[in-house]
């Protein structure tokens, strides 16, 4: 249980109140020591871990309430610094002991499974959740994960050269002005994990910063999956087999998925050129092609791109309902597109959307024939190269997605999912999709 004088101590002087932390810390780390593992414990001996880490979250919850600013700006030598969400957490561990897992911890619990993990990332929830609410640290982390990514960067003089870019899970290529990226996770009907999101992220930085580039495409590619076998796909969601083992981050899948290459879809990305007056972001219109299916993650990309074409017998769903996560920022963005009545049949009660029915319409812009899809992909392409094009979309995305309602539902979220990764619903279900899908993701079992 939490001492008055420790909460009091955590909100007095920063030297001060780390070195409470730092105690606590310790304290929680023997208790659990002196316990079995967690899938050995009793259920009073689980109540007797939870008891004392939930002491020690109210205190870190307490020292970032009266102190994130101060620790941001140690941490990023007074916002000099940009740290990517992984980053930032990687430093708080080293600067601050206690705050949240070091290295080795979470790589100790990388190597469980999720149900027999204690549950350490949720105090990585806690801290970004403070950092984000904060109105000086928050958007300056959001600036952070909007510059290209060091991988880009390395690999943008090629691409630029060849117009081309082979990642393990994404393809690029140029073909005129536009990037076609094709989801190419062969077997898992794209399913998404830390590479996957490691590699969108890399693309869409070549296509944003490649001066020749007018307009990015992104499209599922041909799937050798034998329920599919030839022929193209969009997504089938997160991979709940690498959730089950423990392979999904909070930091740099769930997180940086959100605030790295699905904001920049929307914000572009942002340059170190302070001349640019007219403005620091390059963006570019995108436009997404549904074949067969976009299931959680892939129907949330859709609501970032400017323009959605599927395929007469494409169907969309996010399955939160069933996985027990939120599905990233689409509670927010669904909303906005569909109407409350209808986002809540969708995320809570796990409705499907058929390409061909009328509520599709809010979602999808254009609904074709397999056999004129290509062609209506093409006429999209050259109307999106329009000079106008990129000074409405920008006006467009200021008015539907301000940047700090952003920035506050992200600061929820990050402790939301944390807190939904570890809980008992969660591990029960990707328990059990994870033995009856021989993909691990979201295998479909309906079709029209």
């Amino acid at each position: 249980m939490t001492s008055a004088d420790d909460l009091r101590a955590v909100r007095a002087g920063l030297d001060h109140a780390r070195t409470v932390i730092a105690r606590a810390a310790r304290h929680t780390d023997d208790v659990l020591r002196a316990l079995p593992a967690p899938e050995h414990r009793s259920p009073e001996q689980h109540a007797a871990a939870r008891a004392v880490i939930d002491a020690t979250r109210t205190l870190r919850a307490t020292f970032l309430t009266a102190h994130v600013d101060a620790v941001y700006d140690e941490l990023t030598s007074g916002r000099t610094r940009h740290l990517r969400v992984t980053e930032l957490a990687h430093a708080a561990a080293a600067a601050f002991p206690g705050l949240v897992p070091t290295d080795e911890q979470l790589a100790d619990e990388r190597a469980r499974s999720q149900a027999h993990k204690e549950g350490l990332e949720v105090d990585q929830g806690i801290f970004l959740q403070h950092v984000l609410r904060s109105p000086q640290a928050g958007p300056h982390l959001l600036d952070a994960m909007l510059r290209p990514t060091p991988r880009a960067l390395e690999l943008l003089p090629e691409f630029s050269r060849t117009g081309k870019a082979e990642l393990a899970s994404v393809r690029v290529e140029r073909t005129g002005t536009v990037a076609r990226l094709t989801l190419c996770r062969e077997d898992s009907l794209n399913a998404e994990d830390n590479q996957q999101v490691d590699d969108m992220e890399t693309a869409v930085d070549l296509a944003l910063l490649d001066p020749a580039v007018e307009v990015g495409l992104v499209r599922g590619g041909e799937m050798t999956h034998p329920r599919y076998r030839g022929r193209r796909v969009f997504s089938a969601g997160i991979n709940l087999k690498t959730l089950h083992r423990g392979g999904i981050s909070l930091t740099d899948f769930l997180l940086r998925r959100e605030l790295g290459y699905i904001h920049k879809l929307v914000r572009g990305v942002l340059t170190d050129d302070d001349s640019a007056w007219r403005s620091r972001t390059i963006e570019k219109p995108w436009i997404g092609v549904v074949d067969a299916f976009a299931i959680g993650g892939g129907c949330q990309l859709l609501f970032a791109f400017d323009h959605v074409i599927a395929a007469a017998d494409a169907y969309l769903s996010l399955p939160a309902a069933q996985e027990g996560i939120i599905p990233g920022v689409a509670n927010y963005r669904l909303t906005r597109a569909v109407g409350p009545r209808l986002s809540r049949q969708i995320i809570l009660e796990g409705r499907r959307i058929f390409a061909r029915e009328p509520d599709a319409r809010l979602l999808i812009d254009e609904v074709h024939d397999h056999g004129d899809l290509d062609a209506a992909v093409e006429r999209a392409v050259e109307r999106f190269q329009g000079s106008a094009v990129l000074a409405n979309r920008r006006m467009l995305n200021f008015a539907e997605e301000p940047l700090e309602a952003f920035r506050q539902y992200m600061a929820e979220f990050a402790l939301q999912q944390s807190l939904r990764l570890y809980s008992a619903d969660v591990i029960d279900k990707v328990g059990r999709f994870s033995t009856a899908s021989t993909t691990g993701s979201h295998t479909p079992v309906q079709e029209k």
